[in-house]
């Protein structure tokens, strides 16, 4: 059985802080996206999925549509355009760099960078929406906020570097076809139903007197 992770207490003071109306979402342990829209019962494109980057020598974090996929081409033009600084690279980090710089678990990445002093950028896909469920760096817990109030509060700049991607449904075994049963008319039904009859012999005519 998975064990639970608790929400940071710092998350909580910073969010009551900011003073957004927000909702932590307590739910069973999830790993991906897919799973976590399944035990929400959320659509895939309302979970806000959170990325750190490394473009040069700084570090940024990603939030995007859960089924969205990272350009990373489109990532180092998203920052020249907000930066006004050339980027010669753009690469996702390791799992050590996470636990051992910002000291958080591996795929435990929280979308909000703020407290960790990192730079959020949004996809516009993402900001497009109402509202969407965001990290929290807790595998059993996640918070729904409005996305303008998450870009006001994160300070985050905007790109599309998101590209849509096809998820694969799994495949359902084809149904058995019926074989139609024949149909028997109730005369028929009824005559082979029925016992057949045996002959009944008749004796000799009796002589009248």
């Amino acid at each position: 059985m998975a064990k639970k992770t608790k929400i940071s207490p710092k998350l909580i003071k910073y969010l009551e802080e900011a003073g957004i109306n927000h909702e932590i979402l307590e739910h069973r342990t999830v790993y991906t996206a897919l799973d976590a829209a399944a035990t929400m019962k959320k659509k895939i494109n309302e979970i806000a999925k959170s990325l750190l980057v490394k473009a040069d020598k700084d570090y940024y974090i990603l939030v995007l549509p859960a089924d969205n996929n990272l350009d990373l081409n489109k990532v180092s033009k998203t920052i020249e355009k907000n930066t006004g600084e050339k980027v010669k690279s753009v690469k996702i980090p390791g799992e050590k760099i996470m636990e051992t710089v910002f000291k958080i678990k591996s795929g435990a990445m929280s979308s909000f960078g703020n407290m960790h002093k990192i730079p959020v950028i949004v996809d516009n896909n993402l900001a497009k929406l109402k509202k969407a469920i965001f990290s929290s760096g807790s595998f059993n817990h996640s918070v729904e906020v409005a996305t303008k109030d998450f870009i006001k509060l994160e300070e985050a700049l905007l790109g599309s570097f998101g590209v849509k991607k096809k998820i694969k449904k799994p495949k359902t075994a084809p149904k058995k076809k019926k074989t139609p049963k024949k149909k028997v008319s109730a005369k028929k039904a009824v005559k082979k139903a029925s016992p057949k009859k045996s002959p009944v012999k008749k004796g000799p005519a009796k002589k009248k007197k």
